[in-house]
């Protein structure tokens, strides 16, 4: 059964009927925005923006405080409607859906003012005798934003944030498995004072994303699958517009022999459950080296007996249900791939039989290797997938040997050796003694290597990508143009000199620089 299945409809809209993942009953119907829908809320964005970008960053930030306050206030909203569309557990719904959103429309809000401020650049060398360097940040105009169905209100927030007050307007679209979490943002924003316009979220699937992404936006930001990331990447191409793309992970995570066990085997469960393991940065390889392979195994073993699954544990389940159906087809498929290659499943290894909905259980593998799919592939579930190896090398090597490179970690009780690893690994982040935290740090840059994307997000760097960076030369003295017609055989033989006495007989030039 699938959680949303085309239903007849009287109008030229697609009609879905939407499932719960935990009882597998109906919750809704979604009605998709078509291509006119689409076009007309792009046309609403584009006669919004000039207000809406002439609108001061004190302004700006004020709302966004706004929305802070509200999403505190609705909080149990949110992580309700969320866990109805998801069935992840609640504490991984208030941890990634309401804390990491607040942190991070705290941090934008603070600090967007002084990222985007225009500023002054030194000119190197005579020119900067004689010019003037600025740069300003300008908006790019209507953003189209493309989120999944794993974070349904923590990523459309934390995007849209960041183009709003970069002084876009934006136009989104969440997963059609998660349409009403995704529409909560545009109403916190709303009921926050955010003018009509700025930000509209619609509800639809594929092909509502599609026309966005073709429908005359200035720049898209995509989250999802690498084979959908492609499609729109061409999109953009063909238009000439920028775009970003957070793709897939397959991240590793490497255990050091002289690595605190216990604290790396709590790890390696948060790493790969954390969201029922629906997470780009979910830790999917474990490699760790034979000193400590069995102590570090045994551990493993031992913490997941405890571990609860099903919406009767309230706040206190561990490991929800998989939140879409699709999904858990290709977990299923990854472990029993695996199984017939002669992987050993120690634990878990098949949908929980205790519960009605798409439950899988918490699963240790052991035995893995490169000729499986769950080790090259994205299987984006609750699993653990440990190899034992006989050195870090080895271990950076398996680690480095994938088509993904969007997250990974290293435990050592050895700082600078967690950190020389860790730079080693051809990833987009890393982080040291502990499961992926890039992608909660706002500061911090976050996108992918190889097949896991194109482009960063958040921080300084993610802002700004929302603005056009315009340099601006402004004339120190005015006066007579240097180098200006007529041309002369004498001008020419005078800028000879001139490089001669820089750069060869005086080292006045590398001075100036």
């Amino acid at each position: 059964m699938s959680l949303y299945e085309p239903i007849e409809s009287s109008d030229s809209r697609r009609h879905l009927q939407l499932r719960s993942p935990v009882t597998l009953e109906p919750i809704g119907e979604l009605v998709c925005a078509n291509a006119e829908d689409v076009a007309a809320a792009i046309h609403k964005a584009r006669k919004a923006q000039p207000a809406w970008a002439a609108t001061s960053m004190e302004a700006r930030a004020a709302i966004v405080d706004r929305a802070l306050k509200i999403l505190l206030e609705r909080q149990d909203e949110v992580i309700d409607t969320v866990v109805r569309e998801t069935g992840k557990a609640r504490t991984d719904a208030m941890s990634m859906e309401v804390f990491s959103v607040a942190d991070q429309l705290c941090y934008y809000a603070k600090n967007a003012g002084k990222f985007l401020a225009p500023r002054k650049r030194k000119v190197h060398g005579l020119m900067g005798l004689m010019k003037q360097l600025r740069i300003v940040y300008k908006p790019l105009g209507v953003v189209g934003l493309i989120t999944p169905w794993n974070g349904p209100f923590v990523l459309v927030m934390n995007q849209a944030c960041q183009a709003i007050l970069a002084g876009n307007t934006v136009v989104a679209k969440g997963s059609e498995v998660t349409p009403f979490s995704a529409r909560l943002a545009e109403d916190i924003f709303r009921q926050a004072g955010l003018p009509e316009g700025v930000l509209q979220v619609l509800l639809g699937d594929g092909e509502t994303g599609a026309a966005i992404v073709r429908g005359g936006v200035d720049k898209v930001s995509f989250t999802g699958s690498v084979a959908t990331g492609r499609k729109v990447a061409v999109a953009c191409a063909e238009q000439l517009i920028p775009c970003t793309l957070e793709l897939g992970g397959n991240d590793a995570m490497i255990v050091c022999a002289d690595a605190d066990l216990d604290r790396a085997a709590d790890g390696a469960w948060v790493g790969s459950c954390m969201n029922t393991g629906h997470y780009c940065c979910g830790t999917e390889r474990i490699y760790v080296v034979e000193e400590v392979y069995e102590d570090f195994l045994q551990r493993v073993l031992d913490k997941g007996k405890s571990l609860r699954q099903g919406p009767e544990h309230g706040w206190e389940e561990d490991i929800g249900a998989v939140f879409w159906d699709r999904q858990l087809a290709i977990i299923e498929a990854h472990v029993e791939d695996a199984r017939a290659k002669g992987a050993d499943i120690l634990m878990g290894g098949r949908r929980n039989p205790d519960l009605a909905g798409l439950y899988y259980e918490p699963t240790v593998i052991t035995g893995v290797n490169n000729s499986m799919d769950i080790m090259l592939l994205e299987t984006f579930g609750p699993i653990l997938c440990i190899q034992k190896v006989g050195s870090e090398e080895e271990a950076l090597r398996l680690a480095n040997d994938s088509e993904f490179g969007l997250n990974g970690n290293v435990w050592t009780r050895d700082k600078d050796k967690g950190y020389a690893l860790a730079a080693a690994i051809d990833t987009g982040s890393c982080s040291v003694n502990d499961m992926a935290l890039s992608y909660g740090i706002p500061a911090a840059p976050f996108g992918g290597r190889k097949n896991s994307g194109i482009g960063q997000v958040n921080g300084k760097k993610g802002l700004r990508g929302y603005c056009h960076e315009m340099p601006i030369v402004i004339d120190r003295f005015g006066g007579k143009m240097q180098n200006g017609y007529p041309y002369s055989a004498k001008s020419a033989q005078g800028m000879k000199k001139l490089m001669d006495f820089l750069w060869v007989k005086t080292p006045i030039g590398r001075w100036l620089s």
